[in-house]
């Protein structure tokens, strides 16, 4: 049964560590972004880009619904990320457990293609997964819908010719493991920097309080990928 398993693995503070190397420049390239393409104040457009992103999930998303936003514009422009090479660090340990874990394994990140095929070239892991659905693949109907949007998580299993009972979503952020768990897929919090520092993009302060809990919806906790080749899941 393991080895039919279909694991779809985030990117960002689940492979590598997104808070040190990337998320305070994206925080600030979408910042310099909605200033520039709205003709806002700064504060103004951080707390816009905050407000985006509690209510959709992500900012883009309200961007392109109330304000026209091309996607592909806002994506290349918010991770051109001068400098990220250097700052892109993961564990070989972990490396070396996905090597040996049985399943076919997929990259499902609501990043752009071009920053997470920059971070897995540092990272010298991309051979270890079959392949990676970026948020460029959540498109329905001519709409994004990135995680944790149901229909795409369903749609992912479907094109991956999986049952969702078959899919193990191991990430770091609560919010999608939440509606993964809900369409049947098995769910891996991934904790190893989520317990270092808060995204400072998103509301995770507020969910400090699970780190040392495991909500109902979560299958396992982790702090290492090595311990994915020990747990037990549905």
């Amino acid at each position: 049964m393991v080895r039919h398993r279909v694991w779809l693995f985030d990117l960002d503070n689940t492979l590598h560590n997104a808070s040190c190397a990337a998320f305070g420049g994206i925080s600030q390239g979408m910042t310099d972004y909605m200033v520039r393409e709205l003709a806002l104040g700064r504060s103004e457009a951080d707390a816009l880009r905050r407000e985006y992103w509690h209510r959709y999930g992500a900012t883009l998303l309200g961007l392109v619904r109330h304000h026209g936003i091309q996607a592909a514009h806002f994506l290349h422009h918010t991770h051109l990320l001068p400098g990220l090479e250097g700052r892109v660090h993961g564990h070989p340990h972990d490396f070396d457990a996905l090597a040996r874990l049985h399943g076919r394994k997929y990259i499902l990140t609501n990043a752009p293609r071009a920053y997470t095929d920059r971070v897995l070239g540092v990272l010298g892991i991309g051979a270890l997964f079959d392949d990676v659905l970026s948020i460029e693949d959540m498109a329905m109907f001519g709409q994004l819908r990135p995680k944790p949007d149901a229909r795409t998580l369903r749609r992912v299993a479907v094109k991956l010719g999986a049952l969702p009972t078959r899919c193990v979503l191991v990430e770091d952020t609560l919010a999608h493991q939440k509606v993964a768990r809900r369409i049947g897929m098995a769910t891996v919090w991934m904790q190893r920097w989520v317990r270092q520092a808060a995204k400072p993009i998103t509301p995770l302060s507020k969910v400090g309080v699970y780190l040392h809990r495991k909500p109902a919806y979560v299958c396992a906790r982790i702090s290492s990928l090595q311990q994915l080749l020990e747990i037990r899941l549905p």
